[in-house]
């Protein structure tokens, strides 16, 4: 049996929540851990997706620019979460491999 560190069990928790569209068996599948020790990390950490609308309503409705940056921005901040997750994993099992 594997044991993971605190770090990256925090993580591949956030990476979980980041990605609304991913499901817990992408999410673990792309860091190398099996589905149900991931939904046990979730649930030990209390996470949830936020449901419903944010409570911030934005003033008017963005231009069509302002929207794409939007949509950009958040993509990029996922992106470079992920590969950060992604990274330390493989350091993690890199390291694990070592005699």
């Amino acid at each position: 049996m594997k044991h993971c560190p605190p770090e990256f069990k925090a993580d591949a928790v956030a990476l979980y929540e980041s990605r609304p569209g991913a499901t817990i068996r992408s999410v673990a599948a792309d860091l190398g851990v099996n589905p149900e020790t991931l939904r046990n990390w979730v649930r030990a950490a209390g996470a949830s997706r936020p449901r419903g609308r944010r409570a911030e309503v934005p003033a008017g409705p963005p231009t069509p620019l302002e929207a794409e940056n939007a949509a950009l921005r958040k993509k990029v901040r996922e992106l470079e979460e992920e590969r950060e997750i992604l990274r330390k994993a493989a350091k993690y099992f890199a390291g694990e491999t070592r005699w």
